[in-house]
């Protein structure tokens, strides 16, 4: 069974069948011809793919950092960074990151980050000098961030996946989304420490008013955190709560949300959320056929034969996610790996939190890097560039993020702190 699965997914994926598909259809094929399973379990497996109170954050995320796209919030972010880190060498840059990380903070999407971040930024920094590469490049690298800070849909699907507390995820993925952020605020430093960039900001303190307005924004991440670590509402509850705050400031406080622009958060979220789904139940269907089949187990014990040492195995997985990460998105790869994996890596006393965070932010490499990498062409139309030129100016940036895996494979506790 297992080799039809194999071969026929192979098969299907060349000849250019969408993942969830190929998913599905491969798994049936294996089951009718390989195995005698009958077909209902098919049908069974995919509701319980969905059947699962935990799956409901997924759009209940997006619709809130859909209405936070909608409510133009990501200016207002800009602006708030620009204060921050604009008047020093790399400042325009810096922006950038500093804007993407507390976007990323409120969408849990790197390609919205990206978007967000990227529409604002990436014309100011090509009229103040930046190439158009460049600029592409540095947004591409810090919309990633919203892959990692909480709260992330990414971690809400491992943690489905692996049985992982959610929550145990946000909280821990913390600090190094900080750490990454200012890793790549230093890149951008030594990058344009010969030069301080001006972006023309007004420096007179902004009143009152609105300085609640923009601080009512970076509000949302901290009840949501501070809900979950609390114990006041787990994390399914926290994204409705998210939903009902980011539609309260955007009609009340912002009046920047209207009938037009729900009505299209709505949509987008729908849409998403509809691709997200089928990806899911056409993966368990996947998962049932490779548990049958042992794959996990066989796969570990083959590792075993090899090492059983944590950082060496822990050196092969970054190697495979890097790779792997390359060619799939990131819900692909996840649904595709994470069982596996997380038996070998369990199997010699890897903690599967601390292996959530780490998977979640080698994964976030491949959203800006070639060929599949969604930030790229994003920021590659928005800046007018080909993905060619930006692809080879976010090098640095991959440098980076590569160099703080090291770091966690080396200092694992980074990842658990709050474990």
């Amino acid at each position: 069974m297992i080799e039809i699965l194999i071969f026929s997914f192979i098969g299907f994926l060349i000849i250019g069948l969408p993942i969830a598909i190929a998913l599905g259809a491969a798994s049936t094929l294996a089951i009718y011809f390989g195995s005698h399973i009958p077909l209902l379990v098919v049908a069974q497996k995919m509701f319980q793919g969905l059947n699962n109170f935990s799956y409901l954050a997924i759009p209940l995320f997006l619709l809130a950092g859909a209405l936070m796209y909608e409510a133009k919030l990501s200016e207002r972010l800009v602006g708030m960074a620009s204060r921050l880190v604009g008047k020093r060498p790399g400042g325009l840059a810096n922006v950038a990151t500093t804007s993407s990380a507390f976007f990323g903070a409120i969408s849990g999407s790197a390609p919205a980050t990206t978007a967000a971040v990227g529409t604002v930024l990436i014309p100011s920094m090509k009229k103040m000098g930046y190439t158009a590469a460049g600029s592409g490049a540095v947004v591409a690298a810090s919309g990633a961030l919203g892959l990692i800070i909480p709260p992330s849909i990414t971690m809400v699907i491992y943690g489905v996946i692996s049985g992982v507390s959610i929550g145990g995820l946000f909280i821990n993925g913390i600090v190094p989304g900080i750490l990454l952020t200012l890793a790549i605020c230093v890149l951008n430093w030594w990058r344009g420490r010969k030069s301080v960039d001006d972006i023309s900001l007004d420096d007179t303190p902004p009143p009152a008013s609105e300085r609640i307005k923009n601080l009512a924004a970076l509000l949302m991440p901290i009840i949501i955190i501070i809900g979950i670590y609390s114990g006041a509402f787990t994390p399914t509850e926290s994204a409705a709560v998210a939903c009902i705050y980011g539609l309260l400031i955007g009609v009340f406080l912002y009046k920047t949300l209207g009938l037009t622009e729900i009505k299209r958060a709505f949509m987008g979220t729908a849409a998403t959320t509809a691709v997200i789904m089928f990806l899911m139940v056409c993966a368990n269907v996947f998962a049932f056929v490779i548990t049958t089949e042992r794959v996990p187990q066989l796969f570990s014990a083959w590792v075993m034969t090899i090492t059983t040492d944590p950082t060496m195995v822990m050196l092969m997985m970054l190697a495979l996610l890097i790779v792997v990460g390359t060619f799939l998105d990131n819900v692909s790869a996840l649904v595709l790996l994470v069982p596996t994996l997380v038996a070998i890596t369990s199997a010699v006393g890897i903690d599967p939190m601390y292996f959530g965070v780490f998977t979640i932010i080698a994964l976030a490499v491949g959203q800006f890097t070639p060929p599949v990498g969604l930030n790229l062409y994003i920021a590659a139309n928005i800046a007018n560039e080909t993905v060619e030129k930006i692809s080879h100016a976010v090098l640095p940036f991959v440098a980076v993020y590569i160099a703080a895996l090291l770091i966690f494979v080396a200092f694992p506790n980074i990842l658990t702190i709050f474990s």
